[in-house]
């Protein structure tokens, strides 16, 4: 629907560092309550120069991210949420316009807050303080070790452009910043149209914190027109929505032949499987029951995770179908969420819940049976606590059907984003997992077994047709976060029908939106590159021992090169008698002799990593405060007794902390033989002071 300029005001856009609204009496979208049906606001993009918002991107945001590593940019992300979790509740009073409870709005809200918090803290914990990751052991490329190869990440030179749905204005919005962001990248944020107003108002906080960097984050209010046309391959588009919409996406020309990269997470009809074990009055059974009522119920069921097939046994269907509905009768209350009673609210929109009835409707011609609710316009409770109907307002009552024919197309073709699940009888654990995958393609499945092997047997034939499953039993049930809510550590998104990309997942979110180049060049370059000592690059030797210098003096390939230490039958025998590690190979000369491996009696490994730390520590108080940990530890030649060995330590990787006065060096130790043959290879890990 549309209203003039003269109505309400606009929800603002914010480009180029600025707020920005149509000028004159631009007619616009109006947004309404989705309980009460009062306007707003309007939306229009009208006269907005969308050209000027690409190029602020990729200049302004670009130069302003540049300026900080991993480490900076995530605390930052940090902030921020901090920031907006001190502003809650003044977004929950906007969210309730959209027809969210406050337990929607939790997840929304609280759960875009969560992403950044996750992401300012595994950008610190998994992320170099650097700007440049790498990726993978590096190759050795000749014989002599003068020419290397490896890959390394770094971030893409564009804007990242990212379109959301309608059901999740915050987290949808904040769930591709925070990795972009951490990445380097600037981000435009295009919300839908209906609930925008919540998006605009988290911008407003966001630029009222100046917390972010200046381009890094613009908003763009309305129809993103010709957005697409001025993006090129440095640029990528993470879109949320409709299949058909991506699919138009898609077919843009700067898309399909330009080079932009695209990544879209669209429809999904994802299943719920009930084993043959859970039966009534098992845990599993009840563990289920409650999954299906939340996912029918929470956001009114606009959630791209929902489930909307719930698979269950045929001797089943009518017991899931009579305690899902007893469910729904004691807990789930109909009305306005600003109404303290109401445990759902109502859908987004009145044109979303047209949409709704429209493919429910769909769904009862193609063979469904009705066996919960109606598609007729419920009683509600209204904000002042009264009960009765709303008829501007988009309720609908939570509905369940059933199925005589499970393999009918519509079944599994037609998606009611709504408040609505089908209920479906399968003959086999093979038949719902054929039943599963005729789904095309989803986000999620969760399946609900206390047996293993129906587990084993489901997640096997389901996998490859859906990008997050869920094992549901009594052991996890209270303890999950549930079918219908992806982590920021694990990922979002699917194949087929449910869009082929992929969101979140801990730090390959991250990656999306970097550039992985293969880099080829000496060890001393890449060295320099990377900020990491690459073995065959120069040492120094000679600037002094480096446990005695702090992080400002440390260089990387500060090294260190002990003398020779002899090993002797006494010392072999002692540390066996001392651990309790008499394997024959450090006891038994016979034995060992035996062995193809052993040439003797041979020191055991740790004795010798024991001997190495004695041969490098510097044993006076200084910089150095705690080793706390050994990585990539290979033994590989053995040292039998009479043999000698020395190490060599170098600084291998230096990681200042942002907040702390010490940090992190990984040093590389090698242990050689007197003959210089390779004994074992390992990283140290210290903390050292700045």
């Amino acid at each position: 629907m549309t209203a003039t300029a003269l109505d309400v005001e606009y929800v603002p856009s914010y480009v180029r560092d600025a707020w920005w609204t149509p000028g004159g009496a631009v007619p616009g979208t109006g947004v309404r309550d989705a309980s009460t049906g009062e306007l707003l606001a309007l939306v229009s993009s009208d006269g907005l120069d969308t050209a000027a918002a690409v190029e602020h991107a990729r200049t302004t945001g670009q130069d302003e991210l540049g300026k900080y590593t991993f480490h900076q940019r995530a605390l930052l992300l940090k902030d921020l949420a901090t920031f907006l979790n001190g502003h809650r509740e003044e977004l929950y009073e906007v969210s309730a316009r959209s027809g969210a409870t406050r337990r929607d709005s939790l997840v929304d809200i609280d759960g875009g807050i969560g992403v950044l918090f996750a992401y300012g803290s595994k950008g610190r914990r998994e992320l170099p303080n650097a700007t440049v990751i790498t990726d993978g052991a590096v190759e050795t490329l000749s014989r002599d070790g003068s020419f290397l190869g490896e890959h390394l990440y770094t971030r893409r030179p564009g804007a990242a452009v990212q379109i959301n749905a309608f059901n999740f204005p915050v987290w949808g919005m904040l769930e591709k910043l925070a990795p972009a962001f951490l990445a380097g990248v600037p981000t435009i944020a295009k919300p839908a149209t209906p609930t925008g107003y919540l998006a605009a108002a988290v911008v407003r906080l966001i630029m009222e914190s100046g917390i972010l960097p200046a381009g890094s984050l613009q908003l763009i209010s309305g129809s993103a027109r010709d957005l697409l046309d001025h993006l090129d391959y440095r640029d990528m588009v993470s879109f949320t929505g409709s299949a058909s919409t991506a699919d138009t996406l898609r077919a843009h020309p700067n898309v399909a032949v330009g080079g932009v990269r695209f990544t879209a997470e669209t429809d999904s009809l994802n299943a719920a499987i009930l084993g043959p074990d859970a039966v009534p009055g098992t845990p599993e059974f009840e563990a289920y029951i409650k999954s299906l009522v939340t996912e029918v119920t929470v956001k009114a069921g606009q959630k791209c995770t929902s489930i909307r097939r719930a698979l269950v046994p045929r001797a089943l269907v009518d017991d899931v179908v009579a305690a899902a509905a007893e469910r729904i009768r004691q807990r789930v209350v109909l009305g306005d969420p600003r109404a303290a009673e109401v445990t759902m609210g109502a859908l987004a929109s009145l044109e979303q819940l047209e949409a709704v009835r429209a493919a429910v409707r769909s769904l009862l011609e193609a063979g469904g049976e009705l066996a919960l609710g109606t598609l007729d316009a419920p009683d509600v409770v209204l904000a002042d606590g009264r009960t009765g109907p709303a008829p501007d307002g988009a309720f609908m009552a939570p509905m369940l059907l059933t199925w005589p024919d499970a393999d009918a197309d519509a079944l599994h073709t037609v998606e009611a984003f709504g408040p609505v699940a089908s209920v479906v009888g399968y003959d086999s654990v093979a038949d719902a997992v054929r039943l599963a995958a005729r789904g095309g393609g989803s986000l999620v499945a969760t399946v609900c077994t206390n047996d293993p092997a129906v587990a084993a047997e489901v997640l096997t034939g389901i996998a490859g047709h859906h990008g997050r499953v869920l094992i549901l039993n009594r052991e996890d049930a209270a303890s999950s976060t549930g079918h219908g809510s992806p982590v920021p550590h694990l990922v979002h998104g699917g194949p087929g029908r449910a869009g082929g990309g992929e969101e979140l997942g801990g730090i390959r979110a991250v990656l999306h939106y970097m550039q992985r180049t293969a880099v080829q060049g000496s060890p001393n370059m890449l060295t320099a590159l990377t900020g990491i000592w690459h073995s065959g690059a120069d040492r120094r030797f000679d600037a002094g021992h480096p446990f005695r210098k702090p992080l400002s003096e440390l260089r990387v390939g500060d090294a260190v090169r002990s003398d020779l230490r002899t090993v002797t039958l006494e010392d072999i025998a002692a540390f066996a008698e001392t651990t309790g590690d008499t394997f024959y190979a450090h006891t038994d000369s016979a034995a060992a002799e035996a062995n193809p491996f052993f040439p003797g009696i041979v020191a055991h490994g740790y004795l010798l990593l024991s001997w190495a730390a004695g041969l490098f520590v510097d044993p006076a108080p200084g910089p150095v405060l705690a080793n706390y940990g050994l990585e990539n530890l290979r033994f590989i030649t053995p040292v039998a007794a009479g043999d000698a060995i020395r190490v060599t330590l170098t600084a291998k990787k230096i990681t200042p902390r942002e907040t702390d006065e010490y940090g992190e060096v990984a040093w590389d130790a090698v242990i050689t033989n007197r003959n210089d043959e390779l004994v074992a290879t390992y990283d140290v890990l210290t903390l050292v002071e700045k």
